[in-house]
Parts: structure tokens; C-alpha cells; sequence
């Protein structure tokens, strides 16, 4: 019975009639909508082969019904379903976004061979395996990226993230879906700090999480104080490094020290003295100080401790050494405040720490620096 309508298809596919194809679609869905869970294993091979020779020979129109009632009805005849997969984007857009028969191998043959168009289909499937993600990644066009970064049905892998936190540098679009994933690690989104507006800076200080790594704070101002002490230029940063490492030592290195140096215009002190209390580089620190929007000093001065009142003395200190009007505005002061009030001491020297260990803060500065 079955052989004989399979057959029947097959005449009705090298009609060319209008009534032919008419006829062959309301077919092909009565044969599927039909009970074809008692056909015989001979029937059912019979049936997938003589299908697929039928997607060879039938109109675009009609292998685009058929790929929507493949996904619809979920009926099990994979060669039929990865025959259509291949085939133009609207026809396979069904399949390669639903169908669970595709298995990675085909999806990988297909993200390889085939458009970015197929691509992106697949990448708005659910629950991806890494392959698959991966080869999305090497083959897949900054649209295919963003769709799979907009996937929050499937989890990348750490290294299918630093790639995207890499290329985030480069394409402005990725950073916000990136940093809405919750598999996003808080080092990678603290990478990302750097190159991001100053919106998606508050939500990387307030919503991400890093674990501080004391260990490498002892490491890093033990191989600085070694550099420091070797080095024969008396330049005023140098100097600076070498009063506020022996204050440190002393135990005398304090916030309110810090203000007063601000006060006194001292710059270089007051930039070694928070890069001591914080455990980072003279350079990372000057970065820091440099940065107008306060977003990043905010990071800073909470992790070594500051109070609200301390942060704001030193904030509008900071504006005035630095000739920035803006600082004075209120509402710039009340938003800075806000975020500054935001931020765990936790969070904060887990941050400042990522961003040294990383070295994402240079990396960034210079990159930008080589554009311009």
C-alpha cells in the first residue's frame, strides 16, 4: 500500500501540471500526518528513499512544504531532513533552526559548506554542543556571531567566550549581548572594561563577580619593589614609588595621605600611593587617574578601602587637578556616587586585580592609541 503511494508520488512529481503539484502536496501531508509509526522497517527505508529522490525532482514551493511539514511533524526520515537542511535558505530555515535529526556532524558539514545565512539558522538553534559553537566561531560572519551570542538557550565554552570578548574590541555590537549572557565569566567581563561605553561599564562594576587572588598582589609588589630598586633614573614617578613603598612599609601609607598629596597637587605621589595600596602598576594607576568618566577610579577606591566622604574629597580633587568641569556638575557627582555606593569592596579588588593579571587595561589603551 504504502509502496504503491510512494510510487503515485513520484508520477505526480514529473507532471508539470498546476494540478499535479496541487495534487502531490495534499499527498505528501497525508502521508505524513498519517500513522507511520506501524510501517515496516522495509517500508520505512523504502519511503525515505523514494522521498529523497522526490526532493531532486520537485519545484522549489513544494520542497519548502515539505521541509515545513519534516519540522512540524517531527517524522523520523533524517537523509529526507538533511537533503532539505542543504538546500536554499528558505527551505532549509525550518530545519536547521528545529529539527532534532540533524546531528553535529550535519550541522558542522552545513556551518562549513554552505551560506552565512545557514549558518545563522543554526545558531539560533537551542542547547548547541561546543563543536558546533566552535565552528560557528571559525566560519560564521559577524551577523552569525552576534545571533549566537543572542542564543541564550545554549552555553559557550570559555573559549568560544575569550574569542567573542576579543573580537568585542573590534565589533561595538557584540558587547551588550555579551555582557547580558549569564555564562559570561566576571575576569572576561572585566577584559572588557576597557573598551566598552561608559552604560555597559556600570553594569560590568555592579553585576559581575571575580574572586581576588591575594597571592598574586604579594607576587606582583614583591617583583615591583625589585624593579624599582634597580632602576638608576630619578625620574619623579620613580620617586614617588620609592616614598610611598617605604610609607607602605611603615604602615604610615594612608588615604588621608593620599587627599593631602592631592591637595598639595602632587600628583606622581598620589598615583604611586594608590597603585601601592591597590597592588598595581605605577602605569596601570596613571591609566586610572586619566580616566575622565571616574567609572574606573570608583573600582579603584573601593578596593583599597575609601569611604563615601573620602571618594568624594578625592574625586573632586582629582577634577580640579585635572581641569575637568564636568566633575563639578551635580548630578555627574550624584551618578558617580551611586555607582561608587554600587560596588562590593569584594567585588572591587577582584576587578582591579583581574585587570592586572590580564594586563586587558594596557592591551586596550595601546590598541586604541595604534588606531588613532
Amino acid at each position: 500500500m504504502v509502496s504503491n503511494e510512494l510510487q503515485n508520488l513520484l508520477l505526480l512529481a514529473r507532471s508539470k501540471s498546476s494540478d499535479a503539484r496541487s495534487r502531490l502536496l495534499e499527498n505528501i501531508s497525508d502521508l505524513f500526518l498519517s500513522d507511520t509509526g506501524r510501517l515496516s522497517e522495509h517500508e520505512r527505508a523504502l519511503m525515505s528513499d523514494i522521498l529523497s529522490k522526490l526532493v531532486g525532482q520537485v519545484e522549489k514551493d513544494i520542497r519548502k512544504e515539505l521541509a515545513v511539514i519534516l519540522e512540524q511533524t517531527g517524522s523520523d526520515y533524517p537523509d529526507v531532513v538533511k537533503l532539505l537542511a542543504n538546500d536554499e535558505i528558505d527551505i532549509a530555515r525550518p530545519l536547521l533552526e528545529n529539527s532534532k535529526l540533524l546531528q553535529d556532524p550535519d550541522l558542522i558539514e552545513i556551518i562549513r559548506m554552505r551560506t552565512d545565512e545557514h549558518r545563522m539558522s543554526v545558531a539560533m538553534r537551542e542547547e548547541l554542543s561546543e563543536q558546533v559553537t566552535d565552528n560557528l566561531m571559525e566560519y560564521g560572519n559577524d551577523d552569525v556571531l552576534e545571533t549566537l551570542l543572542n542564543n541564550h538557550d545554549t552555553s559557550l565554552s570559555k573559549r568560544a567566550m575569550e574569542y567573542m570578548v576579543a573580537e568585542s574590541r573590534r565589533v561595538d555590537r557584540f558587547q551588550e549581548p555579551l555582557l547580558m549572557r549569564s555564562d559570561l565569566p566576571g575576569d572576561l567581563a572585566y577584559k572588557m572594561y576597557w573598551w566598552v561605553s561608559a552604560a555597559l561599564r556600570k553594569r560590568i562594576v555592579t553585576e559581575f563577580e571575580v574572586e581576588p587572588v591575594q597571592f598574586e598582589r604579594m607576587v606582583r609588589r614583591a617583583a615591583s619593589s625589585v624593579i624599582t630598586e634597580q632602576t638608576s633614573e630619578q625620574s619623579s614617578y620613580v620617586r614617588a614609588q620609592k616614598l610611598v613603598r617605604r610609607m607602605y612599609e611603615n604602615g604610615e601609607l594612608s588615604i588621608q595621605f593620599l587627599i593631602s598629596t592631592l591637595r598639595q597637587q602632587r600628583v606622581a605621589v598620589f598615583v604611586a600611593g594608590t597603585a601601592e595600596l591597590s597592588g598595581i602598576s605605577f602605569r596601570t594607576a596613571w591609566r586610572i587617574f586619566s580616566d575622565a568618566g571616574g567609572e574606573s577610579f570608583a573600582v579603584l577606591a573601593k578596593s583599597i578601602g575609601m569611604d563615601r566622604s573620602q571618594f568624594t574629597s578625592i574625586f573632586l580633587l582629582l577634577g580640579q587637578v585635572r581641569g575637568a568641569k564636568e566633575t563639578k556638575a551635580p548630578g555627574f557627582i550624584k551618578n558617580i556616587l551611586e555607582l561608587f555606593d554600587s560596588i562590593s569592596e569584594q567585588n572591587a579588588r577582584g576587578a582591579v586585580q583581574v585587570w592586572q593579571r590580564e594586563g586587558a587595561y594596557q592591551e586596550a589603551i595601546e590598541e586604541l592609541d595604534n588606531v588613532v
